[in-house]
């Protein structure tokens, strides 16, 4: 089904839909991603019925439409996302479809977490030659949970502007679960010493942020660029820099194949490690604290070769 015919289809469905279909006691929220998800539910507690579009495993970059999302966005009181274009692949054909004046990109209801984020790579020209998946910077500021505070900051900000008989609620909670972050950042530094200094490669540059975070070094990526496959000199360069570099881990993330991962990591000598790049990219992973929780498990039980 072609972009055109499935908004067409989205636009339809919409319009089907009672009037009141809006109406409930609780604020209705959308997130992109079940990160956000996750840290919503901390921010509004009780207050708020919050859904995700993402499941987790997907591609954020390649999230499938589907009729059920232009529902929940046309019921929506605030959708909160990345920012940074991270959804581009999506969530700006699923608002048309919504018709939902709230949460247009211009409206209070539309809150984008990364606002108070420092942004790496931000390129000093907008070119297609670089690829078309990250034309703000890098967007996957979730993988990092010292930004992760900036975006529960922007959250519980985003709600209040929304719903300003609930500020004091939405701070105070706020407050709180970052406290709790903060606790897991000083265990997971403790944690991740290992990591430091180790070389990295993964297939798509989503972990810039983490790498940043834990000391590692990204030596580079199987993708040419965000969102370009990578060419066999391509793959055939990157093996022999790994060789000479010593580089130690290789990264797919679960979403993308596998057969070029397990190659570069054969070829090299690099423990191959499966990471997800969600909240639910994994069982295991099913809140924000345990999916940064395994992302640093898994890479140190690589690094030390547990």
């Amino acid at each position: 089904m072609t972009m055109r015919r499935l908004l067409l289809v989205l636009l339809a469905i919409v319009a089907l839909l009672p009037a009141d279909a809006g109406a409930a006691k609780k604020i209705q929220v959308v997130t992109t991603i079940p990160d956000l998800a996750d840290m919503t539910r901390k921010v509004a507690g009780d207050l708020a019925d919050v859904s995700s579009i993402a499941t987790g495993v997907e591609d954020i970059h390649a999230v499938p439409m589907k009729p059920k999302f232009a529902v929940l966005l046309n019921r929506a009181d605030v959708v909160i996302l990345m920012g940074l274009e991270a959804e581009h692949a999506f969530l700006p054909a699923l608002l048309d479809a919504s018709r939902n004046p709230k949460i247009r990109r211009d409206a209070p209801g539309y809150i984008d977490t990364s606002v108070y984020v420092p942004v790496l790579e931000v390129p000093s020209r907008l070119d297609r030659s670089l690829g078309d998946q990250h034309p703000m910077g890098n967007p996957h500021i979730n993988l990092d949970p010292v930004r992760g505070k900036s975006m529960v900051r922007a959250i519980a900000d985003g709600l209040a502007r929304n719903f300003p008989e609930h500020a004091s609620t939405f701070q105070k909670n706020a407050a709180a679960y970052t406290k709790e972050l903060d606790a897991a950042i000083a265990r997971w530094q403790q944690e991740a010493a290992p990591l430091k200094g180790k070389k990295l490669v993964s297939y798509h540059p989503d972990l810039i942020y983490f790498v940043e975070r834990f000391g590692l070094e990204a030596f580079g990526t199987i993708e040419m660029r965000p969102g370009i496959d990578p060419t066999p000199s391509h793959v055939a360069d990157l093996i022999e820099r790994m060789r000479q570099a010593k580089v130690e881990i290789v990264v797919r993330e679960r979403h993308y194949p596998a057969g070029l991962a397990e190659t570069v990591a054969k070829a090299t000598g690099a423990k191959l490690v499966e990471l997800p790049a969600m909240v639910g990219g994994v069982p295991e992973a099913d809140n924000y604290i345990a999916f940064i929780d395994y992302n640093i498990r898994a890479l140190v039980k690589a690094a030390t070769g547990g």
